[in-house]
């Protein structure tokens, strides 16, 4: 019984392991930009534009001692860049806007990661007036404690409160500020969670972008509320970086793999 509980939870581990993620995620995403491109564009065209490029290159080579047929080569190539743009683009936004929809909603998960137990953080509030500046106040959950006093920044109408979450989860924390109060989440621990490092009032395309709470009432004294979450670093042969790249270079790759194996042009 024990070894059965063992290996479900290492099978677990795995499965919530931010690499194993990325790994799974570029497998999916590069098999699904292969096969929606393959459906959605002009494969025969697609086709005959990169013969055409490619006979004009030759041609650049073949015939580099002869200034006028260089020349035309080159106008040609020009031409036929136009013509295969014209035809990859609109198979381009079918790929690209879901899987930058996707990526935004991933890097919740994967691009930090929650504050350490007992490491100290930083909320920033930036109000929009002196009044919500001077009478703002912190409200704070029992398992995170303030461990300096607030610094005011009255250029910017800031305020910076440093902070410690005592236990692993994730909590509520409240300012209030002009009579109004208004909550920020905070995520304490190492489990892989949803994270939002900033809640904004307005800023819709920011808040598509780096928010994942609902936008602040518009009539808030406050403007933005923010966390510093460390960053994420995923370890590939000692050496850390930022998912999004690791993904980035994992699905192209897979991409050109199922692009020969499925004999799709792109």
């Amino acid at each position: 019984m024990g070894r059965v509980v063992a290996i479900a939870g290492f099978n677990l581990s795995l499965l919530t392991s931010p690499l194993a993620i990325v790994i799974v995620l570029s497998l999916v995403v590069g098999l699904l930009m292969v096969v929606v491109f393959g459906h959605t564009s002009d494969q025969k065209a697609i086709g005959i534009a990169k013969d055409q490029l490619k006979a004009h290159l030759l041609a650049v080579r073949l015939y580099r001692d002869q200034i006028p047929v260089v020349m035309g080569s080159y106008g040609k190539i020009l031409r036929g860049t136009g013509r295969y743009l014209k035809l990859a683009f609109k198979p381009l936004l079918y790929v690209i806007i879901p899987i930058i929809l996707l990526m935004v909603q991933v890097d919740r998960y994967l691009g930090q990661t929650p504050i350490p137990t007992n490491a100290p953080f930083l909320l920033t509030v930036h109000t929009t007036s002196s009044d919500g500046f001077n009478n703002a106040t912190l409200d704070l959950p029992p398992e995170i404690t303030m461990t300096a006093p607030a610094v005011h920044i009255p250029a910017e109408n800031e305020i910076v409160w440093r902070l410690a979450g005592a236990r692993d989860g994730k909590y509520e924390v409240k300012i209030a500020a002009a009579g109004q109060s208004v909550a920020k989440a905070v995520c304490v621990g190492t489990n892989l969670v949803r994270i939002s490092t900033v809640r904004l009032r307005g800023h819709f395309w920011e808040r598509m972008f780096s928010s994942a709470e609902p936008a602040l009432p518009d009539d808030s004294p406050i403007e933005s509320i923010s966390i510093n979450y460390p960053d994420r670093n995923i370890e590939i042969a000692g050496y850390g970086m930022n998912w999004i790249w690791l993904f980035f270079i994992l699905s192209m790759i897979v991409g050109f793999i199922f692009k020969e194996l499925l004999g799709i042009q792109i």
